[in-house]
């Protein structure tokens, strides 16, 4: 006999753990199933371990920066076993504390590889759950590609169960991910090399940023190689790595190489088929605006999807389908539009909206743009003066503000805010006339002209 449930959420990262925990706060009987360690990839492998080692990286920038400030540091030594240590206790603290929200909010929590047995009928750990709603909520996993030699490579996860810095390591990617770790390891002590396949970095970023980005990490001496792709990877004796690659280099020499082309959503284990659900090509499940797949009942949220890979998005996803669904506001869902993200290079990048060139092929000579550059004050008794770079994108006679972009110190820190006035159709003018906050570089977004 299977156990009833009113929803049950498959995957314990932030979409599912959102949905069933606003569910039950409704009244729903929840339940959540999940294989490995609750939190899913941004608690585990992502976002918060990454910040750890940012924060880390920043540390050691401030100690380059400390001599212009008058300090002198006469030893500098950086044990990445002791943070490593650290950063595992912290994401292992998180992990149990979410063991006892789960028991606060009165949700049971499954043990097992979910799959479907029907619409309704899910099969794990030996046993069958029913629901009236079903939540996919499975995120993904880092891809490896098919080719010689790259079972010899680690992924994102992988970076995560270093011990050590590696002494040269060559990172093969373009997105996020590759630069943030990048700029991690060329920070604590690393040689890096970024393998890049066509000619730019976050290439569905706005241009401005994809530029200052690629001439910052070549300026901190990381090594971009563009237009380069690894043909086949051969271990020495030694156990280092030999990279066959075709473009601007053809052999390198590496003692780690680190994946991060991409990430394929957790789909393929879940028998959707039974359920009557197809996917997409890349393995993402289908579905309208409300979160609902093509079957009634059953949705979809995060990485699953092909929307927006964000935490905050699958947490606002996963809350808003159970105000929908047991809180009686029907049309309540995640709008997708001006939904701000931070990349945690060096500097970080701050955006949000469209960029300069989307926003010209929809609306033309509609569109003006306002930029501006500046060496931030931090950064006047520094040896590495750091350029600031912030543009916003306007729309029609009224300049209604369409797009923010930023590269520069605290522009992640700086973005939340003017997010929450772009999504409110702040325009130029509003921008104008708020007095700015002096001496800042978020200063230079209201009297920029």
């Amino acid at each position: 006999m299977s156990k009833h449930y009113d929803l049950i959420a498959i995957g314990g990262g932030s979409g599912g753990l959102s949905v069933a925990e606003r569910a039950s706060s409704y009244g729903a009987r929840c339940a959540l199933i999940e294989t490995g360690r609750l939190g899913g990839t941004c608690v585990n492998v992502g976002c918060v371990p990454k910040k750890v080692m940012w924060y880390a990286a920043n540390l050691a920038h401030a100690l380059d920066d400390a001599a212009g400030y008058g300090f002198r540091l006469d030893y500098f030594g950086f044990d990445w076993r002791k943070l490593k240590i650290a950063r595992d206790n912290f994401v292992r603290n998180i992990n149990e504390w979410y063991l006892g929200y789960l028991a606060r909010s009165g949700i049971d929590l499954i043990s097992g590889l979910a799959r479907f047995v029907d619409a309704h009928t899910l099969e794990a750990g030996g046993e069958r759950f029913t629901a009236e709603h079903i939540v996919i909520a499975t995120g993904g996993r880092p891809q490896i590609p098919n080719l010689p030699g790259a079972e010899f490579g680690i992924s994102s996860d992988g970076f995560f169960e270093l011990d050590t810095c590696p002494q040269r390591v060559a990172i093969v990617g373009s997105g996020y991910i590759a630069v943030e770790l990048a700029g991690v390891l060329h920070a604590l002590g690393a040689e890096v090399i970024l393998l890049v396949r066509k000619d730019q970095v976050l290439r569905p970023f706005d241009a401005m940023l994809r530029e200052q980005l690629m001439a910052r990490l070549r300026e901190d001496g990381i090594n971009v190689l563009t237009r380069t792709q690894i043909r086949a990877v051969a271990r020495r004796a030694n156990g280092s790595l030999n990279l066959h690659c075709d473009g601007q280099a053809t052999s390198l020499h590496v003692d780690t190489l680190l994946w991060a082309i991409g990430r394929t959503p957790n789909t393929d284990a879940l028998d959707l088929a039974a359920a009557g659900i197809t996917t997409n090509s890349d393995g993402t499940i289908p579905t309208d605006l409300w979160q609902n797949t093509a079957i009634p009942g059953i949705y979809a949220i995060g990485d699953v999807t092909d929307r927006f890979h964000l935490t905050p998005v699958a947490i606002a996803a996963g809350r808003r389908l159970a105000d929908r669904l047991f809180n009686e506001q029907p049309q309540r869902r995640l709008v997708y539009e001006s939904i701000p993200s931070v990349v945690f290079s060096h500097p970080p990048i701050g955006t949000v909206g469209l960029t300069e060139e989307e926003a010209r092929n929809q609306h033309g000579d509609a569109v003006k743009i306002y930029q501006t550059q500046f060496q931030p004050m931090y950064h006047a008794f520094t040896a590495r003066p750091t350029q600031t770079y912030m543009k916003l994108v306007c729309l029609g006679p009224e300049e209604k503000i369409i797009g923010c972009h930023l590269f520069g110190e605290g522009a992640d820190e700086m973005l939340q805010g003017f997010a929450v006035a772009i999504r409110m159709l702040a325009t130029k003018r509003d921008f104008d006339e708020t007095v700015a906050i002096h001496p800042t570089s978020a200063e230079e977004l209201v009297t920029m002209r």
